[in-house]
């Protein structure tokens, strides 16, 4: 039901019952106007506002403020363009913020208004975990050591531990300070279970899971000190769904883009079968799921092998790569990964199997789940790849073999800025070769 909990309208610092009973009447109001664009105007009106307003000073970019707004837009046309009352507009406004209902709403506000109450310390704490103030975070536990153990009211459920992953709770909580790790220790030796799930992602997600699958704490440099942290304190490698939807917690980190995170957790101990070995690169491992004659062993299955071979495209694992190519991998099948074995390759700027594959007629111009051709793809590890890794001659080898420029290159090339000035240039000087223009 929308929103996902991730997608959750931030709240302002004061909420007030009585300020949102007049915007439910607003709303009403607007969405028996005649006015065709009356909702989306009032949606626009209220996220900017709340934006303004909210607990936490995290930016937020245009295009999340913008999602919001069609987002609550569409859910209020959908609810009350064909009639609806007052209570439609008020689940709007609830449902918008992450609640359940409006009565579970309203009674959140008229808690978290006084600052005492329970719920209000734990709103306070989670603030506390996200913008990395230990010292009031220390305060709150000091005052009440059962906020440890507390659940948010919002559909998520989460603890305040899970907030340390900066993934599954409120999307203006994501948000990974420098000392989380600190304060993640705090949290455990504060008596924080582990191994707590909360209700994201279809699954029971721990805060390992979410550590593991999350990009806020990667980009920060902490992601292995938290997940050693966590593992540490006896954290669970094992079972379904502890990133989410059901998958094993290896595989979902390849599924979240986190490959590093992937292995981190496999030299710890933590559970391989067919396709997350091959993903890790351990081709001993991967060799024992096969019989004598090269033939699958229960229980690895043929969907296994398939996406444990785009796992080491993607990864660079090569000889994994050729062995599983040699039992029946196939380049052309996307499998579960979202591309193709050549759009792996090339994202990770792996010459040797880039020309493999281009040698034994990838096509180049075929789409992956995201809409990117093989040299799009590319582009993307260019921008967010390793900064050690040297993607020209990737792109030398896709445009001599007929890869298509679409679109500005050039302009796409001067807005990266995770690359140094002169590789930007070398880039540049092939992409002019092939046809780019400014």
């Amino acid at each position: 039901m929308f929103p996902n909990p991730q997608d959750a309208l931030p709240l302002p610092s004061r909420p007030d019952i009585e300020q949102y009973k007049k915007l439910a009447k607003d709303l009403l109001r607007v969405a028996k106007s005649r006015d065709s664009d009356s909702i989306r105007k009032w949606s626009a009106t209220w996220v900017n506002g709340l934006v303004a307003r909210t607990r936490v000073d995290i930016p937020l970019p245009p295009a999340r403020i913008e999602s919001w707004i069609r987002g609550v837009a569409a859910f209020a046309a959908d609810k009350l363009s064909h009639g609806g009352n007052l209570s439609h507009a008020q689940f709007v406004i609830a449902r918008s913020h992450g609640f359940p209902s409006w009565p579970r709403f309203a009674r959140y506000i008229r808690n978290t208004v006084n600052t005492e109450s329970a719920e209000g310390q734990f709103e306070a704490a989670a603030d506390a975990i996200v913008t990395g103030d230990i010292e009031s975070l220390r305060r709150l536990l000091h005052s009440n050591p059962e906020l440890v153990h507390m659940r948010s009211s919002r559909e998520h459920h989460a603890t305040l531990l899970h907030y340390v992953s900066a993934n599954g709770v409120e999307g203006y909580r994501q948000k990974t300070p420098k000392n989380i790790v600190d304060i993640a220790g705090v949290l455990l030796q504060s008596g924080a279970d582990v191994d707590a799930a909360a209700d994201v992602y279809d699954g029971n997600c721990t805060t390992l899971g979410l550590v593991a699958t999350s990009v806020h704490p990667q980009a920060a440099g902490v992601q292995e000190p938290l997940m050693q942290l966590l593992l540490d304190h006896g954290a669970s490698m094992n079972g379904p769904g502890l990133a989410g939807h059901q998958s094993p917690l290896v595989l979902a980190c390849f599924h979240n883009g986190q490959p590093q995170a992937a292995g981190f957790l496999a030299d710890h101990g933590a559970p391989l079968d067919l396709e997350a070995a091959a993903g890790v690169g351990r081709l001993e491992l991967v060799k024992s799921f096969f019989d004598a004659d090269g033939r699958l062993k229960p229980p690895a299955t043929a969907r296994q092998l398939q996406n444990g071979f785009l796992w080491a495209c993607e990864c660079g694992r090569d000889d994994v790569a050729l062995f599983l190519l040699d039992r029946g991998a196939d380049p052309t099948d996307p499998a579960d990964t979202g591309a193709t074995a050549l759009h792996w390759a090339a994202g990770a700027a792996d010459v040797a199997l880039v020309k493999l594959f281009i040698e034994r007629g990838a096509l180049l111009e075929v789409r992956n789940r995201w809409g990117g051709t093989v040299l799009e793809h590319a582009g993307h590890g260019f921008e967010h790849g390793p900064a050690d890794i040297d993607f020209v001659p990737t792109f030398e080898i896709l445009l001599a073999a007929g890869a298509q420029i679409r679109g500005a290159w050039l302009k796409w090339l001067g807005s990266v800025n995770t690359r140094s000035s002169a590789e930007k240039e070398r880039l540049a000087e092939v992409l002019r070769h092939y046809g780019a223009v400014e």
